[in-house]
């Protein structure tokens, strides 16, 4: 059974929240890819549309839009997700996941698309 840290974004106030997610709410994200638009049901915003924006498995290596699917793949990064150089014309070998959201991901990281009312709101109410 999938189980996902998902950290939500809301851009209008800049705040992030988290929320641990298992079971059916989980399997929605399942096979999902990143850029891909959801209900907000699955976190508990019912009222709002979230866009996947990344993810890290269970090591910290993260998830890049421009690889395919779940696997793993060694890229030479100059920049960019999973690099960042200290100096100019620095390159680097890095892993990275895929862009498909499966059970290796711990981690996924959404944004508030679409959607009336306040967020922080509705994580308030898990606090209490």
């Amino acid at each position: 059974m999938a189980e996902f840290k998902v950290v939500v974004a809301d851009p209008e106030t800049g705040e992030t929240f988290q929320r641990e997610i298992d079971g059916q709410d989980a399997n929605r994200f399942l096979g999902r890819d990143v850029g891909d638009e959801i209900g907000g049901d699955a976190v508990g915003l019912s009222e709002f549309t979230v866009e996947i924006t990344g993810g890290s498995d269970e090591t910290g290596r993260p998830m890049r839009e421009d690889v395919s699917g779940t696997r793993l793949k060694e890229l030479l990064l100059e920049g960019g997700v999973g690099f960042q150089p200290s100096r100019e014309g620095e390159r680097k070998r890095i892993t990275v996941r895929g862009r498909e959201i499966a059970d290796d991901v711990a981690q996924i990281n959404v944004s508030v698309v679409d959607g009336e009312g306040d967020v922080a709101a509705a994580f308030e109410d898990d606090d209490e």
